[in-house]
């Protein structure tokens, strides 16, 4: 099942899981056109590749291990810990044990939903 815009309750277990990258799966979880939650779930060795994007992000490290690079600085984060990526600013990952990260995006995603 997929997620709808503005949905009030979003049962993880019937969200499908989407491939993204090898190695790299999301559910896209509760979103309106302002804002935006996305689960991310990493194989060790997964890498999400440097891009950027015109939205803010903050991601939550759930579980797992990453290397983190945002604009020029770089760093290992586990879970509990929290990173910001204003929007625009390049940002990558490479998942060091298997983890899930917490994504969240003001305004919302739109390609993610098209």
């Amino acid at each position: 099942m997929k997620t709808e815009k503005n949905q009030r309750f979003v049962f993880n277990e019937q969200i499908d899981l989407e491939a993204t990258a090898p190695g790299i799966v999301r559910k896209i979880l509760a979103y309106t056109d302002e804002l935006m939650l996305v689960e991310n779930h990493f194989e060790k060795g997964a890498i999400g590749a440097m891009h950027h994007h015109p939205h803010t992000q903050i991601t939550y490290v759930v579980s797992g291990v990453f290397e983190f690079t945002i604009g020029t600085e770089t760093h290992v984060v586990r879970a509990g810990d929290t990173l910001q990526k204003k929007d625009g600013i390049e940002h990558g990952c490479v998942c060091l044990e298997p983890g899930i990260l917490l994504d969240t995006f003001t305004p919302m995603r739109k390609e993610f939903v098209e």
